[in-house]
């Protein structure tokens, strides 16, 4: 049996732990590093390297979406699975615009947790049977399958981590010092966001963060 190396990533201590037993459950897997937020999961994966990478969507300082994204510019050849409690049409189609593979819903990890991860880990994609649904009705609902990208796709990487860090209640001089940057490109990207993404207040770029699931309320 193929060994297995897999990252959990979850901002809640006692998910983790449950996830580590279930994995750890299958002969030759090891869950080889834990994390708490979606940022310590890039640095995380980008040193450990691991086969596998489970995922949760609502995550602080940067969601699983974004560190998807970076996860998958870095290396490659890492599966993800996203592993969330959001069941949501648009929350299938994003994870697909990414490049993630696998998605499953929190309230199926225990019957589907274990066969996701051997899928992914042998390059196979997978979803479950209601989001492959989702996916499927969405397309079968759009023209063609060619609906409009979000207002969220027209943000660069970084203006999308700059929306999050500020939904988080995060000043500008905090965003910098996070995100290694001056105060004033920090304030030039809060710009750049609010005219993208027609938004007026910061009150209003909360609410459509936790709208679009990039915060949790």
């Amino acid at each position: 049996m193929k060994p297995v190396r897999i990252l959990v990533a979850d901002d809640h201590d006692i998910v983790r732990q449950g996830l580590r037993v279930l994995l750890e459950s299958r002969a030759g897997w090891e869950v080889c590093a834990e994390a708490a937020t979606g940022r310590e999961a890039v640095e995380r994966t980008r040193h450990e390297k691991p086969d596998v990478v489970v995922l949760d969507v609502s995550m602080p300082e940067l969601n699983g979406l974004e560190a998807a994204r970076q996860i998958l510019q870095a290396l490659p050849r890492t599966e993800i699975l996203i592993l969330t409690m959001h069941e949501s049409e648009e929350m299938a189609r994003q994870v697909l615009a990414v490049g993630v593979h696998g998605y499953v819903l929190k309230s199926d990890a225990a019957r589907e947790l274990v066969s996701a991860v051997a899928a992914l880990a042998e390059h196979k994609p997978y979803f479950t049977t209601r989001v492959s649904q989702m996916v499927l009705e969405g397309y079968l609902k759009s023209e063609a399958g060619a609906e409009l990208q979000p207002r969220f796709g027209r943000l660069t990487a970084r203006e999308r981590e700059v929306v999050q860090l500020l939904a988080e209640g995060k000043s500008n001089k905090e965003v910098a010092v996070r995100l290694g940057i001056s105060v004033k490109t920090a304030e030039a990207h809060r710009g750049n966001i609010m005219r993208k993404l027609n938004l007026h207040s910061v009150a209003e770029l909360v609410h459509y963060a936790v709208r679009n699931q990039i915060v949790q309320p």
